[in-house]
């Protein structure tokens, strides 16, 4: 009986330690958010190319801070994120201002003001309007 209790303890040990593990992550969602450079690949559900924005493609970059700055594109921002466990809210701030051709930015743009929560899935994030996403970047 004391080595079927022993099994026991030392499993139920094992899965309670892999289980905060993968909780961590979710305890300080800025962690995943942070120090990475994300790069636009979907938007609006399509694959996104280079040749869809007028000089690079869009990417974010999160401080630990709540600032926010990246590119669309063709312009570069500044602003701030507000982050409340994985609902998330993005303002570009101010932004340079460049006449870009194409609807590239306006549609980034749009969608980047429709983010209300976030999910990563390995290197992978995917910013949502609740259940539907509009955007994915991948970690570069």
């Amino acid at each position: 009986m004391k080595q079927v209790f022993a099994i026991f303890f030392t499993l139920s040990v094992a899965f309670s330690m892999n289980s905060c593990s993968m909780v961590k992550g979710l305890d300080n969602p800025l962690e995943l958010l942070t120090n990475n450079q994300w790069v636009l690949s979907t938007l609006l559900g399509n694959v996104i190319g280079e040749s869809d924005f007028a000089q690079q493609l869009p990417f974010l970059n999160f401080g630990d801070d709540g600032s926010i700055n990246g590119s669309t594109g063709c312009n570069n921002f500044n602003g701030q994120f507000n982050l409340s466990g994985t609902s998330l809210s993005l303002d570009p701030g101010a932004m340079t201002k460049k006449a870009c051709p194409g609807e590239g930015e306006s549609n980034f743009l749009s969608a980047l003001n429709s983010v209300k929560n976030f999910k990563i899935d390995g290197n992978t994030l995917k910013l949502l309007d609740g259940a539907k996403e509009v955007m994915s970047f991948i970690k570069k």
